[in-house]
């Protein structure tokens, strides 16, 4: 592959990468006929909006954004990236998605996000960035990326991991970083790095609370090459039965450690809240967080998370209402009581109506003396006068403890649905 011929004291030329994934099935019904990227958070942004405005926000001009699960629920929102300035003549945003008639390695649906980006290997070196940044589309997070950027390419690194503080039940999820040495600044800047010795990708039992983020900084050319090493080893040892598959699957199976053992890799701490809230569980305590005040993401105006949302009529919050701890968007009509909860655009809360611990999308109703606890209410659904639906979750937050409604949905007055209740898009 041709290395990069630019100047040396030009500006690196970096290209962002926005991985919005494959079905998103952990989410279950909430992501039936949605992508999970294009899932609302904090009642007025949507998840995909975190990644864009962090590499917008990082001076970062070419977007690309990666999709193959119902792509065309992002489109509306995405606006070919006009939100975060990125509609431009020459590069900007662009969206990626499987195509027919290429290679069985180049097209089609990925089986991971290391093979994904091996699917995009010939886009990326027609492109020739020098630095390739890639992002999951479902993380709630801030971090300026120019002072981690200029630390890579100080330490001639060949990757940069993101990683983030995780408790240890957490950490079986995710790939665990070991590193070794100590910390040591980077150009002059305040970043401090460590050199990774090894991964521990979702392991049984994790030994250690330092993750990665599933934010990496690749030099492209040791990414490009990597990628097809990886791919001819596989090919020549004959260990693929279907063409289409490059073997690489997900980044912490071969793709990272490959890199860790040609080196150097960095971990660098994103040093403000991050989460990954692709699972119920965490997604419902990243709400949590934001109504008792622990994130202050969507509050920053010098670092903006930009979105599409429309500015709908105030919220009205009529004569006898309580709320506590909530966030609450335009366009809300609340008579009842609120707890705890982040309620979406236009939801109604008829009075003696109850909800405690949840997230309500847009337009959501709740009759009077119908309760709600502990759930996600998807977009239109009706919770009818004296229903109740899922059950206070006391101690440790767990998927089952959570009860998920699909979109334009209507639970019968009087009906109950317990905790962990899973209720299809359209149900009646």
């Amino acid at each position: 592959m041709p290395r990069s011929t630019r100047l040396s004291h030009l500006p690196p030329r970096v290209l962002g990468i926005v991985q919005a994934g494959g079905q998103g099935s952990r989410m279950d019904v909430l992501t039936r006929e949605r992508a999970k990227p294009a899932l609302p958070w904090g009642g007025t942004h949507q998840l995909i909006d975190f990644a864009l405005s962090n590499l917008a926000n990082s001076g970062i001009a070419d977007v690309w954004v990666s999709v193959q699960y119902l792509a065309g629920s992002l489109d509306e929102h995405l606006q070919s990236g006009r939100p975060w300035d990125l509609d431009r003549n020459r590069g900007g945003y662009r969206r990626l998605v499987p195509e027919a008639g290429r290679a069985p390695v180049s097209g089609g649906f990925s089986t991971g996000n290391a093979d994904d980006l091996f699917r995009t290997h010939d886009e990326i070196a027609r492109h020739a960035p020098d630095l390739v940044v890639v992002s999951s589309a479902d993380h709630v997070f801030a971090c300026d990326l120019r002072p981690i950027l200029a630390a890579h390419l100080e330490a001639g690194a060949v990757t940069t991991i993101l990683t983030a503080e995780v408790p240890k039940s957490e950490a079986s999820h995710k790939a665990v970083v070991r590193t070794c040495g100590r910390d040591r600044a980077l150009a002059d800047n305040g970043v401090r790095a460590r050199e990774v010795e090894a991964l521990d990708y979702k392991p049984e039992r994790a030994a250690g609370t330092t993750v990665a983020t599933e934010i990496f900084i690749y030099s492209t050319a040791a990414l490009l090459d990597t990628l097809a090493a990886l791919r001819r080893d596989r090919d020549q040892a004959g260990a693929l039965d279907d063409p289409a598959d490059s073997g690489l699957g997900d980044f912490g199976e071969r793709l990272l450690p490959a890199l860790i053992e040609s080196g150097p890799v960095l971990a660098v701490d994103i040093g403000s809240y991050w989460r990954d809230v692709g699972r119920p569980a965490a997604y419902v305590q990243s709400h949590r967080d934001l109504v008792r005040g622990r994130v202050g993401l969507l509050a920053d105006p010098a670092w903006p998370i930009t979105t599409t949302t429309p500015h709908p009529a105030p919220a009205r919050i009529r004569d006898g209402a309580r709320l506590a701890d909530c966030a609450v968007a335009g366009g809300c009509d609340v008579a009842g009581e609120v707890v705890g909860s982040v309620l979406g655009p236009g939801v109604r809360i008829e009075r003696g109506a109850r909800v405690v611990d949840s997230v309500l999308f847009a337009a959501v109703h709740v009759a009077a003396g119908a309760v709600v606890q502990t759930s996600v209410i998807d977009e239109q659904t009706r919770i009818g006068r004296g229903a109740r639906v899922g059950a206070h979750a006391a101690g440790r937050l767990t998927d089952g403890r959570i009860a998920l409604v699909g979109r334009d949905c209507m639970v019968r007055p009087g009906q109950q649905l317990p905790a962990g209740a899973r209720l299809e898009p359209g149900t009646r």
